[in-house]
């Protein structure tokens, strides 16, 4: 039954490492259509979101019948409700990279961010995927390093986040009140996307050090 058990938590964490692979796929492509207009790419990212989220409730199924059947304790139990909540904001980054790529579709043919702030964007959504991407190694080798890495870059997305607004704000913002709004939506995306990237670092800090940090929602 060990034996079993092991093998279990082993497939949890291989799928958690699959889904922030997929996450970080999704958000590279979501940004590329966004960014270039490009409906038909927008469309697969809108249809690949659908295998992250078999990928979570795979998961989730496969660790609540493991809490149900072998009774785990201590830092096995930590591990597996450790992934529940990863998984659930791994769903969540998936969903957001879905949303750039809907506005994408919503605007086609025209692009949906101005030219003169698509530098910004461009430098947030770099950052994401490098945020995934390292979520990912942080998953596979549980080194402390790459969390206090992802928690740094989300830091600049914060910068980059709180310009946009500033930016927007500036008396010789004359772009219209939907672009405006299209504006304000990505830069949320692209911010919470990097938010959730810092939650499953803490959680995986805490599988670690055992030690939780109380600002992790």
């Amino acid at each position: 039954m060990r034996k079993v058990f092991q093998a279990d938590l082993q497939q949890i964490g291989e799928e958690l490492i699959e889904m922030a692979n997929q996450v970080a796929t999704a958000m590279d492509r979501a940004w590329d259509s966004l960014a270039n207009a490009d409906v038909e790419l927008a469309q697969e990212v809108i249809a690949a979101d659908a295998k992250i989220d078999f990928l979570q409730n795979q998961l989730d199924e496969r660790a609540i019948d493991t809490l149900a059947l072998q009774g785990p304790v201590a830092s096995d139990l930590r591990m597996i409700v450790g992934s529940l909540r990863m998984s659930a904001s791994l769903e969540r980054m998936g969903d957001l990279a879905r949303h750039l790529a809907q506005l994408a579709r919503l605007r086609f043919p025209q692009p949906a961010i101005p030219e003169k702030i698509s530098t910004t964007f461009a430098e947030m959504a770099k950052i994401d995927i490098q945020i995934a991407q390292a979520v990912a190694r942080l998953l596979d080798t549980r080194d402390l390093n790459i969390a206090a890495e992802i928690i740094e870059l989300n830091h600049e997305v914060d910068r980059l986040h709180s310009s946009v607004f500033a930016r927007i704000a500036e008396v010789d913002w004359d772009a219209s009140a939907p672009t405006t709004v299209d504006v304000s939506l990505t830069s949320r995306y692209l911010e919470r996307f990097g938010d959730h990237g810092v939650s499953v670092a803490r959680k995986v800090t805490y599988l670690v050090t055992g030690e939780w940090d109380p600002s992790d929602a």
